[in-house]
């Protein structure tokens, strides 16, 4: 599984021209699950995702988790996280797990996410056309890769 985790000021997801979830600061975190992931990269991603230090504390370095500072969350699926560039210029999504492994693991990460951060994980629609908003804050932006795990 990857994720890319943005430290937000706010970030929304419309579908249809509704906004279907929306969070103030916190974190909006795109998830992208491939082939032959299990719960067991969901479960290290959850406990990465709460436990990442990327908020200022009172000296304004960067050390306080999400769950210290009471910062919202928002998971979104994207597949597109799993795309391969390696020939040509037409990504291929080979890797991107099928809807059947790929919703409940999605699913799994934001469950544990929310035990582990101990606050509600908005969702986007898995599957639809959804356009997301965000303010970045810093810009922070990181990408975790279970099988990396660097």
């Amino acid at each position: 599984m990857r994720l890319v985790i943005q430290r937000c000021l706010e970030a929304s997801v419309t579908i249809e021209g509704k906004v279907h979830a929306a969070i103030g600061p916190g974190l909006m975190i795109l998830v992208g699950v491939e082939n032959g992931d299990g719960p067991e990269d969901a479960a290290w991603l959850a406990s990465k995702t709460a436990g990442l230090r990327i908020f200022n504390d009172d000296a304004g370095v960067m050390n306080r988790s999400v769950v210290e500072t009471g910062g919202a969350l928002m998971a979104v699926s994207q597949f597109t996280l799993t795309a391969s560039t390696k020939k040509g210029n037409r990504p291929s999504y080979i890797r991107a797990a099928g809807h059947e492994t790929a919703v409940p693991l999605y699913e799994l990460y934001c469950s544990l996410l929310e035990k582990a951060a101990g606050t509600e994980v908005k969702r986007g629609v898995f599957g639809a056309d959804m356009k997301v908003a965000l303010v970045n804050d810093g810009p922070v932006t990181i990408i975790i890769d279970s099988r990396i795990k660097e």
